[in-house]
């Protein structure tokens, strides 16, 4: 079935508005319940995937082993029909999205039985499209914009990681000092930030504790949305004075000058991933098990230690990405984690709220995060 006559099959029972589906359904509560809404799955054991393909969620140790099958599986599962599925992605050059570039590039996918494609799209233009099903997927994080959608009503949840930074990596919070400042202490009250996302973006909970030490709280930053290429033009130029740097762009800055890191993402602890909306949350789960399916493989298969270390591996990951190999090499791999922790996405209401862009009172876990679709695709009941 085709994602626009699965997309059109949705629009027509929900009815003819978003709001109007937000009043005839409500979003499913819980991992248990989503399941029941798409119909009792059985969750059996899978070859290659053991013990260690799942860890304890509650597990915030900074230095987790993330959960691992072995190369190659979860072995694929072909559909009995071919699915088309659209993932939207903020960027398609971010080392972070390689994992869903080489498993489009190596065929992971199609041995689903997917055809998938990778589609640019800002986070809060593709929500609606993604509620609605006009999209299958997104590869971004739980911002504000998320949980204010989920708040009014958009049947979104969380349903995948994608990494965590290593103990290395200086990806995050970058200032440019002031003629007499120095990195132990900044003055970050009033000053201008560059980001992706703006206010309501993940970076604001470990943004957060590195402003504590800093003279400057969230409510303090002014905040500029920038396009992907132009937040470190915008650090180097002064058009911001500040920015979040992510690997391996931070490389551009480190070891010069006038820079000072400042902080970044907490270790073991994913804050971005794949996100669903209905259609592979109840209206098409054996879809949306498939597509993790392959994202894990592809972690497992290219990912699973150090993939920088394989010199060839990088060559081709920084064509694929289309980034300067030189820098790709200089930085510290990312620790590429399908799993999520409990808690993310409470702590990063907090934060949300400090920023002031939280619409009403919190969510719980069960209403923003579906652990049981990646837990399937490795062989682990809840």
């Amino acid at each position: 079935m085709s994602r626009r006559a699965r997309a059109y099959a949705v629009v027509l029972a929900a009815g003819a508005t978003l709001l109007a589906s937000a009043a005839c359904s409500s979003p499913p509560e819980s991992d248990s319940s989503s399941k029941t809404a798409a119909g009792q799955r059985t969750v059996r054991p899978v070859e290659g995937c053991g013990a260690k393909a799942w860890t304890d969620p509650k597990d915030l140790s900074p230095n987790r082993t993330p959960a691992r099958c072995l190369p190659g599986a979860p072995p694929p599962q072909p559909l009995s029909e071919p699915r088309e599925l659209t993932i939207a992605t903020g960027t398609l050059s971010a080392e972070y999205v390689a994992p869903l570039q080489v498993a489009l590039d190596k065929g992971e996918f199609k041995k689903e039985g997917l055809d998938v494609e990778l589609k640019v799209l800002p986070t809060p233009d593709a929500l609606p499209l993604l509620a609605k099903g006009d999209i299958d997927a997104l590869w971004a994080a739980p911002e504000a914009a998320v949980m204010n959608g989920v708040k009014g009503g958009f049947d979104i949840k969380w349903v995948a990681g994608n990494f965590s930074p290593d103990p290395k990596s200086k990806s995050g919070l970058w200032v440019r000092l002031k003629e007499g400042e120095s990195a132990s202490r900044v003055a970050m009250a009033g000053r201008k930030l560059g980001t992706m996302i703006g206010k309501g973006s993940v970076i604001a909970y470990p943004m957060e504790k590195a402003l504590e030490q800093h003279g400057g709280g969230l409510a303090e930053i002014r905040y500029q949305q920038l396009g992907s290429a132009d937040v470190l033009t915008a650090l180097q130029n002064g058009g911001v004075d500040s920015a979040w740097l992510l690997d391996p762009v931070w490389r551009k800055v480190a070891g010069q000058q006038g820079y000072a890191f400042l902080g970044g993402q907490p270790q073991g602890e994913p804050l971005g991933g794949m996100l669903y909306g209905r259609t592979l949350l109840q209206d098409d789960v054996d879809a949306g098990v498939a597509l993790l399916r392959a994202y894990i493989r592809t972690v497992n298969t290219y990912f699973a230690s150090d993939y920088k270390q394989d010199a060839s591996f990088v060559t081709y990951l920084a064509k694929l990405l289309n980034s300067e190999e030189s820098i790709l090499k200089s930085t510290p791999p990312l620790r590429m984690d399908w799993e999520i922790r409990s808690g993310t996405t409470n702590r990063l209401q907090s934060a949300y709220e400090s920023q002031g862009v939280a619409e009403g009172s919190p969510l719980p876990e069960s209403r923003t995060v579906n652990r049981s679709l990646y837990g399937e695709a490795v062989g682990h009941a809840p």
